[in-house]
């Protein structure tokens, strides 16, 4: 059996977290990014499809591509963070099912079912982006996950002639808690969200 987190770890998993709106002009390096990829990619996903795709955009010229399918209130944020993740969701994923799931003929089981393909890179594509966000802040980085960007630009500039399509973007880096950090806001119950039956 696995022993439980310590206290401390908890809380930089979990109850002391946020989500940041700003970060220290400190870079994230290139190894930092490949053990976070490195932790996040053990998560379950069904079948072990592994939909994820992700672009980490830390150059100068990345951050241009991306700026003008940002919406305004996430434009600055997003070209002073030292990365930005884009979470995206391949539509292809079952191709690689027989180096996945070699245990199984699962490919055969999304093969001309395009619902199911898209339901299931949807939702475990973004199962693994949740992931990611856990994974950076258990080496030390904070995370600010957000919508607010033309998904359909992103995708031609980022991912033309493929299956992916951008999903949301994760701005990485180390928190800035001195601006633009709102205060938590409340979270329902476990009576409220949850019951027992």
């Amino acid at each position: 059996m696995s022993e439980k987190l310590a206290e401390a770890a908890l809380d930089q998993l979990f109850r002391s977290a946020r989500t940041f709106n700003a970060f220290l002009p400190k870079p994230v390096s290139d190894e930092q990014l490949h053990a976070l990829y490195d932790l996040a990619k053990f998560g379950p996903t069904s079948a072990n499809s592994s939909p994820m795709r992700v672009v980490f955009v830390k150059s100068a010229e990345g951050k241009e591509k991306l700026k003008p399918f940002l919406s305004e209130g996430n434009r600055a944020k997003t070209m002073a963070a030292p990365v930005t993740a884009i979470i995206a969701t391949d539509h292809e994923f079952h191709e690689k099912l027989p180096q996945l799931f070699p245990h199984a003929d699962a490919r055969s089981w999304f093969v001309g079912n395009q619902d199911l393909i898209d339901r299931t890179a949807f939702r475990n594509a973004t199962l693994q982006g949740a992931y990611v966000i856990m994974a950076a802040r258990a080496l030390g980085l904070d995370c600010g996950p957000m919508s607010g960007f033309d998904n359909a630009g992103v995708d031609k500039v980022f991912f033309a002639g493929t299956s992916i399509q951008s999903n949301f973007l994760i701005n990485i880096g180390y928190g800035d808690s001195s601006r633009d950090l709102f205060p938590r806001s409340p979270r329902l119950s476990f009576d409220e969200a949850c019951r027992l039956e």
